[in-house]
């Protein structure tokens, strides 16, 4: 949109249209750095807020790691349960994208700096990368019970110390929604490893 600007110059008036711009190529000094925690006025001394910002940043960098495990086994999986795979790999993602976003939030609110980007991820997360290559079904479910363990095991960590420095915010999302969440995914992906007949009774 034009913007008109109008000045007198010896008397006269002038005007003169200006188009708008976007300031491009723009650069700063971080306003925060990572690893530390602003005040915020939720009744949480700054301990009790470091302590959280820190385990929740670990869950949170590998729930990105295993959110993008389940999109990259939802696109390589191969095989005759491929259709059941490929939709439960794609659900489980978008279910794991939802609890990205709650604990990463989690961390903005407690005053923190929630972690993201794909280095910084790669260089927090406890969870072994798969190759760049495709996998076998077995192996792909393997490799994501195995995630799923690492994060069900720091989340329980998280819930202990979360009680005892009564940040209870935190605390509740870990119980209600990441572990819950995590556990039926485990339910749900590991029935498809159990060597069960189709078709004959085992007697």
């Amino acid at each position: 949109m034009a913007k008109t600007t109008t000045k007198r110059d010896n008397g006269k008036v002038i005007s003169k249209t200006v188009e708008d711009q976007p300031i491009l190529n723009q650069r700063g000094r971080e306003v925060q750095k990572y690893g530390t925690v602003r005040f915020l006025p939720i009744g949480l001394d700054e301990q009790a807020r470091q302590g959280s910002v820190e385990a929740l940043n670990q869950i949170l960098a590998d729930t990105i790691m295993l959110y993008n495990m389940y999109k990259k086994h939802h696109w390589q999986v191969a095989g005759p349960t491929f259709y059941q795979l490929h939709l439960l790999f794609d659900k489980h993602a978008e279910e794991q994208l939802e609890l990205v976003d709650l604990l990463a939030e989690r961390v903005q609110t407690l005053g923190g700096v929630a972690t993201g980007m794909p280095g910084d991820v790669s260089r927090l997360t406890r969870i072994e990368a798969p190759p760049p290559g495709a996998e076998e079904v077995p192996v792909q479910i393997s490799r994501l019970l195995e995630a799923h363990e690492v994060i069900i095991g720091e989340v329980r960590e998280a819930i202990e110390m979360t009680e005892e420095s009564k940040d209870w915010g935190s605390n509740d999302i870990l119980m209600s929604d990441v572990l819950r969440r995590n556990e039926l995914q485990v339910w749900f992906v590991s029935q498809h490893v159990v060597p069960e007949s189709l078709v004959r009774a085992t007697t």
